[in-house]
């Protein structure tokens, strides 16, 4: 019995869901066109279990390039509503779309001018004719089987959320690289490093000129600890490298190793990488040439740093 209810509520959600990705229609493209526009905050608002929702969305439009907040439709209507400023947007999340608290914060919002989206299941509600788009969760019946707890609707109101704030988020040209930026904690922010951020950079960067000796090249090597030396020119552009493997190799074929240049002995084209690629890109690069360094250049092939294997390492990156 339990099996058969839990699966049932899936089921339920799911179609909920579903239901939802066949019904959108230009309503959803105005909705995304108001909120790419919005010049200020999208203001979410909702009661009970729909605020919690609007809670959440609200979070992930501000974690994805959209500023964004929760408003508490009960505490709007008790002198909150001063949160809401001119170039706002106002999202409004009730199943039945006649939720006293949101219909009068609503009609003082309209009198204002506020632009207004309302997410409900009954386009005949006060909510949805207030609004300037409705869009219709089309739930009928909840997951819950008493059909009181609010559950096929939220998940449904989430969904389409998220699809709003996804949506959104393209249109606006939103880049890992911004994501990055708002996630610097934790696990993901650790996967959201740039190379630039962990590379070596300045007297860490080994480096040599095509006239160098080889027992100067093998002494910066290893005073550098890297395992690879680059080669630049004198304005600081790449020419090649030279590494463990190459000095191994050397030593192998060479009967005079230490008669040789850097110029004779480093190989050109090596593995590079831009410093505002994503660490993640770096360690999948890294992985791909079965390397263990990237130089990093900038414009011009002009060195900026080395990145390491152990780089990667050292932030949990593995």
């Amino acid at each position: 019995m339990s099996l058969e209810l839990a699966k049932e509520v899936l089921t339920t959600e799911a179609e909920a869901i579903l239901n939802l990705r066949d019904k959108l229609d230009a309503r959803f493209l105005k909705a995304v066109d108001m909120l790419v526009g919005c010049q200020g905050r999208v203001v979410w608002t909702g009661m009970g279990k729909s605020g919690i929702i609007c809670r959440k969305l609200a979070a992930t439009m501000a974690s994805t390039g959209t500023p964004a907040m929760f408003l508490h439709p009960a505490e709007a209507i008790h002198g909150d509503i001063g949160m809401v400023a001119q170039g706002d947007v106002v999202v409004t999340v009730s199943n039945s779309g006649e939720t006293d608290e949101l219909v009068q914060l609503v009609a003082y919002l309209k009198r204002l001018g506020t632009p207004l989206i309302a997410i409900t299941s009954n386009p005949s509600s006060k909510l949805a004719g207030h609004a300037d788009v409705h869009l219709n969760l089309a739930v009928d019946r909840e997951a819950c089987p008493h059909n009181l707890a609010p559950t096929a609707s939220t998940t449904a109101a989430l969904a389409l959320g998220d699809a709003l704030a996804m949506v959104v988020s393209v249109r606006k040209g939103f880049r890992p690289e911004d994501f990055a930026q708002l996630h610097p904690g934790g696990k993901l922010g650790k996967r959201l490093l740039t190379v630039g951020e962990l590379m070596h950079a300045g007297e860490q960067i080994p480096r040599v000129s095509e006239g160098t000796p080889m027992k100067d090249v093998i002494y910066e090597m290893s005073r550098k600890g890297l395992g690879i030396t680059t080669v630049q020119d004198d304005g600081g552009r790449l020419l090649g490298v030279i590494t463990d493997g190459d000095l191994r190799r050397l030593m192998e074929k060479d009967r005079d190793p230490l008669a040789r240049s850097a110029g004779q002995v480093m190989h050109r084209g090596p593995a590079t990488i831009e410093p505002g690629t994503l660490a993640t890109g770096a360690l999948r690069q890294l992985e791909t040439r079965r390397i263990t360094s990237l130089v990093v250049t900038e414009q011009n092939d002009r060195v900026v740093g080395i990145l390491h294997l152990h780089d990667l390492w050292g932030v949990g990156l593995f």
